[in-house]
């Protein structure tokens, strides 16, 4: 398969201007991400998953360490990468419809294909009916929907997700995670994903994997072996479901353990 993300070494130090001393909150994060693969990274509150992603985007720059993207160094932001923050961060004045081509307008698609665009994506994520809504007449899990249509009607490289799932109720939510399944299959998208959560990440995942608490470190890199498509009430019962779960938590509470011993 082809490597689409590679991450070289990547570390970030900051500095902490209540502590008044650097912080380092990454440490030597090394992985790549095969065509249409999509892996999560997981690991304890201020470990630096958002910062790795933050770098991946272009939007914060390692102090050591390279990213590259189909071969290319990332410098900064860039077409080839594309952004799913936690909130919507959807333009308000603009309708469903409007914030879904924004992009595409951007790069002067002509206003045909343009509207041809909008429309799948919009379907995609199953929007249609509200193309003329604005994003206070949405509920949150169908803003999260025209964030992720207008994303991928841009036709990203990379799809960058930062725990996009986490402002919305936990029923929503699941029926979130598993039409992402589906839209990201359908569409063989290479995705990165950020959380918090064990059994959201191995849900819908091919890999996870985990880092430690700050610096943030791999102590994990494990492959999903699940069949697709996902359904979350068959596979919470299934062993091999119960068995990554299980063995991510106790991989994430050990390096906590460990560095509390350190420390």
């Amino acid at each position: 398969m082809t490597e689409i993300l590679v991450a070289k070494n990547v570390s970030k130090t900051y500095f902490d201007t209540v502590a008044k001393d650097d912080v380092v909150a990454l440490s030597g994060i090394s992985l790549s991400v095969q065509a249409h693969e999509f892996v999560s990274v997981i690991g304890p509150s201020g470990c630096g998953k958002s910062t790795f992603l933050r770098i991946v985007a272009g939007l914060d720059k390692p102090t050591s360490g390279e990213i590259f993207v189909s071969g290319k160094k990332v410098s900064g932001p860039g077409a080839d990468r594309g952004m799913v923050f936690q909130e919507y961060a959807l333009l308000p004045w603009k309708t469903t419809e409007a914030n879904v081509e924004f992009g595409l307008r951007l790069k002067r698609v002509p206003k045909e294909k343009r509207a041809v665009a909008t429309q799948r994506f919009i379907d995609l994520v199953g929007l249609r009916g509200f193309e003329k809504k604005y994003p206070h007449q949405l509920s949150g899990g169908m803003r999260q929907r025209a964030a992720v249509a207008r994303v991928l009607a841009n036709n990203p490289t990379v799809l960058l997700m930062d725990e996009p799932f986490a402002a919305v109720d936990a029923m929503t939510r699941q029926r979130l995670q598993e039409e992402l399944t589906v839209i990201t299959a359908s569409e063989r998208t290479t995705v990165l994903f950020i959380t918090h959560a064990i059994e959201e990440a191995v849900f819908l995942s091919d890999r996870v994997v985990a880092l430690s608490g700050r610096p943030g470190r791999i102590v994990a890199d494990m492959r999903i072996d699940l069949p697709r498509p996902r359904q979350w009430e068959e596979l919470v019962r299934d062993a091999r479901f119960i068995r990554y779960r299980d063995e991510l938590t106790q991989c994430i509470h050990a390096s906590a353990d460990a560095r509390e011993e350190h420390v």
